[in-house]
């Protein structure tokens, strides 16, 4: 579901003439100078709950929609960001794909299907879905089954780069437990409901999860000898589109961005797209060894990583998507920001990324939230040298101090429950 801010309401103004030409001109000097004033205040306001809050060495910066800075505090000092880093990970994956991408995994037979048997091995493909797991390997076996392939002759064999249940699986050995009936049985459990829950779905009289036998015979009958055999696809699984998949992903902070930064081209990649879109003295302050946040070299500066956020936030414009749209929002999606800013007066106004990587004392949190009257106003606030649990509690008092001193509003936003297996497809190939 497509997110945005609330927009506030507009209205047109007029000046009079009474009292001379001028007054309209003087009119506007005095509310220039009056806002000059008031955001002088509001600054100094902030500045000292921060120095109360977070501590006078902690970096923190935040800056409304059209580009005033409301607060700057160590804000060009780079510290490590913690999982911060899979936001401009998230930004090169969606110039690079797009947000309706999909990954795509193939499963290919290099033999004839008969008698419920697959005379042959079963070869799988994969150009990089981050996101096949065990509900989406039932999937699957549940079409093979459908062709009417019970068993395989074969073996399993792996092309590209196969990630299964977040780690690598070069060797299919999880995949392939996974497909011969080994699932859990929550996943087989999620696969029925979803089943249930589609229309026209076929009833199924078994509760036993499908399942595919290997055999590890001898080559198909199709290989001529001293060449390989033929191969023809079976199965094309589609995975969710990208932006679902990258908020997923970012709900939870998994680390499986480290390679998928590699289909964005890898981290040097990623850093210097990051430097690309920062004004130029703010690029020495992103360094980023990896796309997750977990290399020790990562780097990121408070106002870099708030005109990281703008740049992600204007990509996602271009397509008619907002930051709720690829980013927890607070007390609403599941994940790392469910039971934070959640109160009331705080659910949902709150789009951001938190970051933790206790090792090095780092504890992030940056996000953007939106107001009635400064369009969105963006902050980052970049914690080091402190324990997780205190800098935590330390972020949400502030950006709820934030939210006490903005006409914050809730985000247009309602999360997608369903599980994310149903939003992947499994075609027949053509």
């Amino acid at each position: 579901m497509r997110c945005s801010a609330v927009k506030p309401a507009s209205g047109k103004s007029g000046s009079s003439r009474k009292g001379g030409c001028f007054r309209p001109i003087l009119t506007s000097i005095v509310g220039i100078a009056a806002a000059a004033v008031a955001a002088g205040a509001e600054q100094g306001d902030l500045a000292a709950a921060a120095r109360s809050i977070l501590g006078a060495r902690q970096g923190v910066y935040v800056e409304a929609t059209d580009g005033v800075t409301l607060l700057a505090q160590s804000a060009d000092q780079p510290v490590h960001p913690a999982s911060v880093s899979k936001v401009p990970t998230t930004l090169a994956l969606l110039r690079k794909f797009g947000p309706e991408h999909r990954f795509i995994t193939t499963f290919a037979a290099s033999g004839a299907i008969h008698g419920g048997t697959l005379d042959g091995d079963l070869s799988v493909e994969s150009d990089g879905d981050p996101y096949f797991v065990d509900e989406n390997a039932l999937l699957v076996v549940e079409r093979l089954n459908e062709m009417g392939v019970q068993r395989v002759a074969g073996t399993l064999i792996v092309r590209g780069a196969l990630t299964f249940d977040w780690q690598g699986d070069p060797g299919a050995l999880r995949l392939r437990a996974a497909m011969s009936g080994m699932a859990p049985p929550a996943a087989w459990a999620v696969v029925r409901e979803i089943e249930a829950a589609t229309a026209n779905a076929p009833a199924r009289v078994s509760l036993t999860p499908p399942a595919v036998q290997f055999m590890d015979t001898a080559a198909s009958a199709n290989t001529v000898a001293g060449s390989p055999p033929v191969e023809r696809p079976l199965l094309i699984h589609r995975s969710q589109p990208l932006l679902s998949l990258a908020k997923s992903l970012n709900d939870y902070s998994n680390n499986i961005f480290k390679p998928l930064a590699d289909a964005a081209g890898g981290a040097a990649a990623v850093e210097s797209l990051a430097r690309s879109v920062v004004p130029a003295a703010m690029r020495s302050e992103i360094t980023l060894g990896d796309g997750a946040g977990t290399d020790p070299s990562n780097r990121l500066s408070p106002r870099a990583a708030v005109k990281l956020l703008r740049a992600l936030a204007q990509e996602l414009a271009l397509t008619g998507y907002a930051l709720c749209d690829i980013l927890p929002v607070a007390g609403v999606d599941a994940g790392t920001l469910k039971d934070r800013l959640n109160a009331p007066e705080q659910v949902g106004r709150v789009a951001g990324k938190t970051g933790t990587f206790g090792d090095y004392g780092a504890s992030a949190l940056i996000g953007a939230i939106p107001t009635s009257d400064r369009g969105i106003v963006y902050f980052a606030i970049l914690n080091h040298g402190i324990r997780v649990p205190e800098a935590r509690r330390r972020q949400d008092r502030f950006v709820r101090a934030l939210l006490l001193r903005l006409h914050s509003v809730a985000w247009n936003y309602q999360a997608d429950t369903r599980p994310a297996v149903a939003r992947a497809e499994v075609l027949s190939a053509p």
